[in-house]
Order: C-alpha cells, then sequence, then structure tokens
C-alpha cells in the first residue's frame, strides 16, 4: 500500500459488533457499505477491514476511480434540504408561526430538542 493513502485509511468510520447469526464480530466502514470484514477477535476484524479499504482505495486510484472521502475530513455547510409531505410541511410552517419563529429556526429547534 503506498503512503500517499495510508493517513486517509483511519480516518474512515468503523464499526465493530457482535454477529450472532455468524458467531464472530463483523467490522464495517460507513463510506464502503459493501464491505466487511468476519473474526472471532474484534480487533483483528477491524484491522483486517482496515487492510481491505486500503487495497480498495488503491485499486480505486490505479484505475482513477472516486474514493470516498472520510466522513470525519468532510466540511459541511449548515445548509440541510429536506423534502417532506406537503402536509407535514404545512403543520410545521403552522406550528412555527403559532410559535412566533421562522420555519428554518423552528425546524432547526426540533431537530436539536
Amino acid at each position: 500500500m503506498s503512503t500517499r493513502h495510508a493517513p486517509v485509511v483511519a480516518h474512515y468510520r468503523y464499526s465493530v459488533q457482535w454477529s450472532p447469526e455468524d458467531q464472530e464480530f463483523v467490522a464495517t466502514v460507513a463510506e464502503f457499505p459493501s464491505l466487511s470484514w468476519l473474526d472471532e477477535d474484534q480487533i483483528e476484524a477491524l484491522r483486517n477491514l482496515e487492510n481491505l479499504v486500503a487495497a480498495v482505495i488503491e485499486d480505486l486510484a490505479r484505475s482513477g476511480e472516486k474514493i470516498p472521502q472520510p466522513l470525519a475530513d468532510r466540511k459541511y455547510s449548515g445548509r440541510l434540504n429536506l423534502r417532506v409531505s406537503p402536509e407535514l410541511h404545512r403543520k410545521l410552517a403552522l406550528e412555527a408561526a403559532n410559535h412566533g419563529v421562522p420555519l428554518n429556526r423552528y425546524a432547526t429547534e426540533l431537530l436539536t430538542a
């Protein structure tokens, strides 16, 4: 594995959980939802998945394909667009008006509650 991509591998969002079906630990990575690794040792599951991610990144780089950016390294604008039903939109707008605040502020307060 080239060191050019090595620091990025550690920035991905990994998770290791016990799998009752497999009777082993399963390691997953959010940015590569199709990848996982099973092992009876949770540390080894994580270590082997990190190695797999590194190999996949190398393959993607070699073929000129886009490498997913780690969630931890992404920049967020603070702007969020949601699609809701017209009924919910109306309900939220009325509730915001009843509270005397703009809809965006009301929705933000609901999301942070």
